[in-house]
């Protein structure tokens, strides 16, 4: 999507993702987190978990309430067709990174990739019409999901655009059921179809690597563990049970949490979990540092963020989990240079999701990191499938990443769940309250 088409729907859903409305979305949010607190409750303690699902399911949950106003209940009950067309599709689609020839020539794919969308268009042509169908008996106007915001923009469209869309939508019947059906499968509604797809791909999957690089790094250093947790304190109060409902109340809280915004920005500087590709022009060339020019026209530019981050060129103490500089001032060895951080990209393309990104994983440590020492298990998973020799790591990380949709942890991230000092205690309070 180019030119004053994509200007047209960047406006329509910029609104739904800026830090006013995401504050707004917070409390459903929390409640999905909180169902991921239980998750982890029931894992502690017992054998070995791949995070890496676990933490999609819960990113699935929230991208649906805040993409749809729907719940998919991953955690709850595994997921519905569409996430587990969604699922498949993105392993039908993520080859190029293995050593399996079969990959790149099995028919079946195609068939899949068929199939995948027709089981995901069928699913969200209903979950659209449910939503709309529920808006125009209610009469919102107010809402701020990305379903809300589309239901407007259709709204919103000059009468001739409708009538032309009505045209060439299938025959309707008296049933205002069977007419909103009409209308949503006109061309508005395919263009509707990919931003819900794009939004709930984009929105989960790269969160969810984004939890399990946090918890992995925080591990790895206790003293920023502890720093991480003192703030997690000092803002919500030394009940960790308390954590979820100040949240909701008060979801500004989430902004008196630099380190824990460090921590998140420092992840993402060592593990980015995406890249971003563009189309060259004519009109733009990149020019190195000797002087020598290279035009783009008819070229695929792609900023790689994993080689940008992981520069000596750009960052002092490159290989070091450091989340201090980002908070020290400017002029300082260890700050920032300008523009070196892109893991969400600059400019009119950038992510539209960073703000909700960035919120769900401030909402996600603050309600688990005082409560779980969550570890990684590599060497037991390892003895587990019985793997002697050969080399497992890539630079030196065995938790390096997979080309998966993002770039995920390798093996799912095993992990070990357990409380935190005095958390055990915490929990069998809450046990007995809600008993």
């Amino acid at each position: 999507m180019e030119g004053q088409e994509w200007k047209s729907w960047r406006r329509v859903f910029a609104a739904g993702f800026s830090a006013s409305s995401v504050a707004e979305l917070v409390p459903g949010i929390v409640e999905e987190v909180d169902g991921f607190r239980e998750v982890l409750r029931q894992a502690e303690g017992g054998e070995i978990v791949l995070l890496d699902e676990k933490a999609i399911n819960v990113t699935m949950d929230v991208i649906g309430r805040v993409a749809l106003d729907h719940r998919f209940c991953a955690q709850a009950n595994g997921g519905n067709d569409f996430t587990d067309a969604l699922r498949s599709q993105v392993r039908w689609t993520s080859f190029g990174a293995e050593m399996n020839p079969w990959r790149y020539v099995n028919p079946a794919k195609y068939f899949m990739w068929w199939w995948n969308r027709r089981v995901m268009d069928r699913y969200m042509i209903r979950v659209l019409e449910e939503r709309y169908a529920v808006a125009e008996q209610k009469g919102e106007e107010t809402g701020k999901t990305v379903i809300d915001l589309a239901r407007k923009a259709w709204i919103a469209e000059p009468e001739d655009d409708k009538q032309e869309a009505e045209a060439t939508s299938p025959p309707s019947k008296s049933s205002s059921k069977q007419k909103a059906r009409a209308d949503l499968a006109s061309h508005f509604a395919r263009q509707v179809l990919g931003h819900m797809k794009l939004f709930i791909l984009g929105g989960h999957d790269t969160t969810a690597t984004a939890v399990c690089y946090s918890y992995l790094l925080l591990s790895r250093h206790p003293s920023a563990l502890r720093t991480l947790r003192h703030e997690h304190t000092r803002v919500f109060g030394p009940s960790i049970a308390l954590t979820r409902s100040l949240i909701s109340s008060h979801p500004a809280l989430l902004n008196k949490l630099p380190y824990t915004l460090a921590c998140i920005r420092e992840t993402l500087r060592l593990f980015p979990v995406v890249t971003s590709p563009r189309l060259g022009l004519p009109s733009f060339s990149l020019t190195s540092p000797a002087g020598h020019v290279f035009p783009t026209q008819d070229c695929l530019v792609w900023s790689c963020h994993h080689g940008i981050h992981n520069s000596p060129l750009y960052w002092p103490r490159v290989g070091e989990f450091l989340p201090e500089r980002w908070l020290v001032p400017e002029g300082h060895e260890l700050h920032p240079q300008k523009d070196c951080w892109r893991p969400f990209e600059w400019g009119a393309r950038a992510c539209i999701g960073q703000e909700l990104a960035v919120t769900e994983l401030k909402i996600v440590l603050a309600m688990t990191a005082r409560e779980f020492d969550i570890v990684e298990a590599y060497g037991e998973w390892d003895a587990k499938k019985e793997r002697q020799g050969g080399k497992r790591d890539v630079e030196g990380e065995r938790a390096y990443q997979v080309q998966m949709g993002s770039g995920r942890a390798s093996d799912g991230f095993p992990c070990r769940v357990k409380f935190a000092d005095g958390a055990a205690e915490v929990a069998a309070v809450e046990g007995q309250e809600e008993e």
